[in-house]
């Protein structure tokens, strides 16, 4: 009887466990080859455009998928084997680059990399939300952000080391890579997902007791922009929500900007990585205990928080061209993404049905790929036209917006269901 109390009682279960290894792994690969994607490209012959078309192409799919999929694993009431796809395809795609150098071969790895995460995202995140209650979200999501980024820190690590004694050899890394794909893939394997029930099987047992389980399920199949569906008959206090998730991301660019704004203001290489492998430690370090925090705080509170430190951040890179400020703004950084990253999902799945999770977090995440896509080319725009102190004031400025549209978000974010007078 003590054990039983023992296993309810904890949160990190082996399946959180087992998923964060396996997003660990697999970020530790992607990001090797993060820095040197373009350098590769390049290499071979891509030109910036080429190199601009492949990524968007990529993108793309990757945004368009993570709903699809989403919504076709919430219809067959199953997690595990679009996860073990998705890692699995993945995974084989590192190698796959280095095999040939045509480019369709390059866009068709590129693709099957990108397709992968489209297939596993959604499924991926409604099984952790599953071994989660709602009170615990934040803890699960925040664990599994710490695991994921841990990779981001490992990866360009490997990288550097290795181009120090190989300067050059891109080809090679792209092989070596597949080392912690195959770690993943392994993981995978031990993965034991909860059996869901089918209408069909549940008439035999108390439609009371397993009516959450098999509401929504069903055989049609849908379609590839069935997640526009969704959105519409989705709920009110969803559609807030995510639309103020989705005008940060809008104006939420790529970090490659920042990394920019360094080399501008005369950081060498080496420095300019190595602040971001910082940013990705603390991030690890952090995103963790933060989902701690918001699922005793609330998660709308340390989320909103998060949100003010991004503005603080932007703000500071708008004037900053001192080394020690850039450290000391990458590790607030930092803290923003551990503080909203895995939190947003945490936020999501607590205010949708149980069924739904796999397609609300995959509606919310492709929307959000396609937003990133816009994001870049607006900053891009902005900063070519009015420079990167224009640029870093704006997206401060609209996160500020945000941050007041979010404050009057009115529904449960699920954290604190016993106090029936908390605002959030």
């Amino acid at each position: 009887m003590q054990l039983q109390n023992h296993s309810e009682k904890r949160i990190i279960t082996k399946t959180i466990w087992i998923l964060s290894l396996v997003s660990m792994f697999t970020d530790v690969a992607s990001e090797m080859l993060y820095p040197v994607m373009p350098l590769f490209l390049k290499q071979i012959g891509f030109t910036v455009i080429f190199i601009g078309v492949l990524e968007g192409i990529a993108e793309a799919v990757a945004g368009l998928s993570k709903p699809y999929f989403g919504k076709l694993s919430d219809t067959k009431g199953k997690r595990l084997p679009f996860v073990q796809l998705g890692y699995g395809l993945s995974a084989i795609s590192k190698p796959l680059m280095a095999i040939f150098v045509y480019p369709l071969w390059i866009f068709f790895a590129r693709t099957l990399d990108r397709l992968g995460k489209g297939i596993r995202t959604g499924a991926r995140d409604a099984l952790l939300s599953d071994e989660a209650t709602k009170e615990t979200k934040a803890t699960v999501f925040g664990f599994h952000r710490s695991m994921d980024t841990l990779g981001a820190v490992f990866g360009p690590a490997i990288t550097l080391g290795y181009l120090y004694f190989h300067p050059h050899d891109y080809k090679t890394l792209f092989v070596i890579a597949f080392g912690p794909g195959v770690l993943a893939i392994v993981c995978t394997l031990l993965i034991k997902e909860k059996p869901k029930l089918l209408p069909d099987e549940a008439e035999k047992l108390n439609p009371k007791l397993i009516l959450s389980e098999v509401e929504g399920l069903n055989t049609k199949q849908p379609g590839i922009f069935s997640f526009i569906s969704y959105w519409k008959n989705s709920s009110p206090q969803y559609k807030k929500l995510v639309t103020g998730l989705l005008l940060f991301a809008l104006f939420n660019s790529s970090d490659v900007f920042l990394l920019l704004k360094m080399k501008e203001s005369g950081l060498n290489d080496t420095a300019v990585i190595g602040v971001y492998i910082f940013y990705n430690f603390i991030y690890a370090l952090l995103a963790y205990p933060a989902g701690i925090i918001a699922d005793k705080l609330g998660l709308k509170k340390v989320f909103l928080f998060g949100l003010f430190i991004f503005a603080i951040v932007y703000a500071g890179f708008a004037f900053n061209n001192n080394i020690i400020i850039f450290v000391i703004l990458f590790a607030l950084y930092g803290l923003y993404a551990a503080a909203t990253e895995g939190i947003s999902k945490a936020w999501i799945s607590n205010i949708v049905d149980k069924n739904e999770t796999a397609t609300a977090i995959g509606t919310y995440t492709g929307f959000q790929s396609i937003a990133a896509l816009l994001a870049s080319s607006i900053c891009g725009l902005l900063w070519y036209n009015f420079g990167g102190l224009a640029t870093f004031l704006i997206t401060a400025s609209i996160t500020l917006v945000v941050i007041i549209y979010l404050s009057g978000y009115k529904g449960s974010d699920g954290s604190k269901p016993s106090d029936p007078s908390s605002p959030i």
